[in-house]
């Protein structure tokens, strides 16, 4: 993968594989309360207070949300339920991450396919209360000063995206020479103001005027103060990389925020816009079988579509 110094501004090789991604904020499964990125967003929180390294949540959480990608909830808890061997499991999430990876940084590939492989187990420590206050508060839509907010249905949450940019922002940050692990915990942490602080957009951060400041560093504040010493001056040391592009952490993360907060909307008109062509044809929905013959006649029968 070239570098910025190519003149590019961004990796394009890696666009399809963020756009797959993106649905996860939409994947979910029974007895599994709320979407693939909301719970990943959980566990590295989970992780991160029970004592485990940055680098290996980061690690562990963006290995898992690539293998993810395809198989969705077919994670390594569900393959172990189901009776596969420990070696079994290790070679379906591996085949599923291998399946959409290709473009992806070799060194960093090879670092996130050893932790599908080996699966270290991460302490699990107490989620913290802004992980459900985050999972809980919508985002905003599309907002402009001085127009009416144009609403997108349904909404993602504040965990869904900072997990997304969190995983962006890893694979992304070969290309801007970045630290992984700093862009990762950046981004994890870098709506901590809306888990007390509603979300009304760009708009209402503007009608608010010089209160916004006092008012996100409060309810930011307020997040951090349910880590410990330790762990709160980590994520401190990362959120120093937000306010600007001026380091390669805060460019990867910038690059990752900008990309998942346009493609959480290009998924609504993607959907907008899809074709029973695109279904039938390239997506195949009746697929292949030895009833697929008789499901086209009973299809062409019924003039459906």
């Amino acid at each position: 993968m070239s570098g910025p110094a190519a003149g590019a501004a961004a990796p394009v090789a890696l666009r399809e594989l963020l756009v797959e991604l993106n649905d996860l904020k939409r994947v979910r499964s029974a007895g599994r309360p709320g979407s693939v990125a909301e719970r990943l967003f959980a566990q590295g929180w989970s992780a991160l207070t029970g004592g485990a390294a940055p680098e290996a949540v980061a690690l562990e959480i963006t290995a898992k949300t690539l293998a993810a990608c395809r198989l969705c909830d077919l994670d390594a808890a569900f393959l172990e339920a189901a009776g596969l061997s420990d070696e079994a499991v290790g070679d379906v999430l591996v085949t599923g991450f291998d399946a959409v990876t290709g473009e992806v940084d070799e060194a960093l590939r090879g670092r996130l396919r050893e932790r599908l492989r080996t699966r270290a187990s991460l302490e699990a420590g107490p989620v913290p209360g802004f992980v459900a206050a985050l999972a809980q508060q919508p985002r905003a839509g599309v907002t402009c000063p001085g127009k009416p907010r144009i609403l997108l249905e349904p909404p993602e949450n504040h965990a869904e995206h900072c997990l997304m940019v969190a995983v962006y922002g890893v694979v992304l940050s070969p290309f801007y020479r970045a630290d992984p692990t700093t862009v990762f915990l950046a981004a994890m942490a870098h709506h901590f103001h809306n888990a007390a602080m509603p979300d009304a957009g760009f708009t209402g951060e503007m009608l608010l005027g010089d209160h916004l400041g006092p008012i996100m560093a409060r309810t930011a504040g307020w997040a951090l103060g349910e880590l410990d010493a330790r762990l709160r001056a980590e994520v401190e040391r990362a959120r120093a990389v937000l306010p600007d592009d001026a380091t390669a952490e805060g460019r990867a993360f910038h690059a990752a925020d900008a990309i998942d907060r346009v493609l959480q909307i290009a998924q609504h008109l993607r959907a907008a816009s899809l074709t029973m062509g695109t279904v039938l044809d390239e997506m195949e929905l009746v697929h292949a079988g030895p009833v697929k013959g008789f499901h086209d006649r009973v299809l062409k029968d019924m003039r459906i579509p």
